[in-house]
């Protein structure tokens, strides 16, 4: 039987298959030269996640886990920290105690920044002036000082109560931040501002509600940041919560932040069925997902990716 599907129809299968198989394989050359230009003119700004700091500290999904095993929790949402955290609110009737218990969790000492493949070491090396991150520790800020660099800190004030260095950010190098004097911005707060930290459903509600309300909030220079330079994320995961209402809330107030071709690192999922016929493809379909905010994913894990930056940055 003749084919019956027009040339174009072949043509636009054929380069969808292509386009697939370059997405799922390796990356593309083209992706890597881009993102090694805008990492080396500062172009660029890292957005830092839980697992940044695999090496040593839990992940979310982990410290979720050992807290609602210490505790009882009885549901079986074991993994969600949020939910887990409401509990403990409701147990305890104080979330300033829960706050306590997470920092205790999260009290290990740095990162080896004497590896090269440590992803806080390695953002450090790069000439880039502002740092973004939703982790409560400070690796980031101390990988920057082991390198040589003056950096400073400020956290995003989703309250009225925080501490938020609002007199660094008037000043010089808090409104324009250079390579050698970066920015570090927490915008989910600090393990030495316990109150800052957004924890609990009910925080990210309250901190949702004021990137909407305020949007000021967000100071010029990490509006810019986000808006006018390419993302680079590490440390988020395919069904993170937190990334994906992190970027809608960023999206809502900031409709800028999409103009520009973003960059997420991802495990490959161990029983993904890419390569089958059967369901469907778990990376494809977050692959299509991830299109609608410009975000390219890198599929692989941050040791491969920062071995692999390296060389190209010629850093090896």
């Amino acid at each position: 039987m003749a084919n019956q599907w027009p040339d174009s129809t072949r043509q636009s299968d054929r380069r969808r298959r292509e386009d697939v198989g370059e997405r799922f394989g390796e990356w593309p050359d083209e992706h890597w030269d881009r993102l090694t230009h805008q990492l080396r003119s500062g172009e660029c700004t890292p957005f830092l996640g839980a697992g940044a700091c695999f090496r040593t500290l839990p992940s979310g999904g982990q410290l979720s886990r050992r807290l609602a095993k210490r505790h009882g929790y009885p549901y079986r949402d074991r993994d969600d920290l949020a939910a887990v955290s409401d509990w403990l609110t409701w147990k305890f009737d104080d979330t300033s105690y829960v706050k306590y218990l997470v920092c205790r969790e999260l009290s290990g000492g740095p990162p080896d920044f004497g590896n090269p493949l440590e992803p806080h070491r390695l953002l450090a090396d790069l000439p880039i002036p502002v740092y973004i991150t939703t982790n409560y520790d400070s690796f980031l800020f101390q990988a920057l000082r082991y390198v040589g660099k003056a950096p400073h800190q400020a956290i995003c004030p989703w309250h009225s109560q925080i501490d938020h260095s609002g007199e660094l950010l008037e000043t010089h190098a808090g409104w324009n931040p250079q390579p050698e004097a970066p920015l570090v911005y927490h915008l989910h707060g600090r393990l030495e501002q316990p109150a800052s930290m957004v924890l609990t459903s009910e925080d990210y509600d309250e901190f949702s509600a004021a990137l909407v309300r305020n949007q000021s909030i967000i100071p010029p220079v990490i509006r810019k940041a986000l808006t006018a330079r390419s993302l680079l994320f590490i440390g988020y995961g395919m069904r993170d919560t937190t990334f994906r209402m992190i970027f809608k809330g960023l999206q809502t107030s900031l409709p800028g932040i999409v103009r520009k071709r973003h960059v997420s690192i991802m495990l490959r999922p161990k029983n993904d069925h890419s390569e089958g016929r059967g369901g469907p493809r778990t990376m494809e379909y977050y692959a299509h997902r991830y299109e609608q905010w410009r975000i390219s994913i890198y599929w692989g894990t941050i040791d491969e990716f920062s071995g692999e930056l390296r060389r190209r940055l010629g850093q090896t």
